[in-house]
């Protein structure tokens, strides 16, 4: 009897632990959409080499970890992340407004932590237009 239940509780146990490992492996990440006020909002903050140091800096400290210091998603902590970080020099990324990137840095999602109450609105326009120069 005891090698009757085994006979048929391992291959159950198999199909449902393989099931679980496929529906991960197919997950996508949900689109993160902002909402219409942040995409069409515009950037109060200057482009240029004040904003890209400014920008730089806080990037280096706040984002790199994660994104990269080229903003390729390879930074040291994204192995361990369960979703990619992202590609900023791509077209993916570079074809969103200003204000779409403000709002995913501001508010964050997931394992993106968000930066409200940590840095300024200047701080992140800053960003903004630091992410701006690793388009291809």
């Amino acid at each position: 009897m005891r090698n009757f239940k085994s006979i048929f509780t391992g291959p159950i146990v198999l199909v449902l632990a393989l099931s679980l490992i496929s529906l991960n492996v197919n997950a996508q990440p949900k689109p993160w959409d902002a909402p219409a006020n942040y995409k069409s909002m515009k950037n109060p903050v200057a482009k240029g080499d004040a904003s890209n140091k400014a920008g730089m800096a806080l990037y280096t400290k706040t984002c790199a970890p994660c994104h990269g210091k080229t903003g390729l998603g390879d930074g040291v902590k994204a192995r361990a992340l369960k979703d990619f970080p992202g590609d900023f020099s791509g077209a993916a990324y570079q074809n969103q407004t200003d204000g779409e990137h403000f709002y995913k840095t501001k508010f964050g999602r997931g394992e993106m932590p968000k930066y409200e109450g940590k840095l300024s609105d200047e701080d992140i326009w800053n960003l903004v237009n630091y992410m701006r120069t690793f388009k291809k």
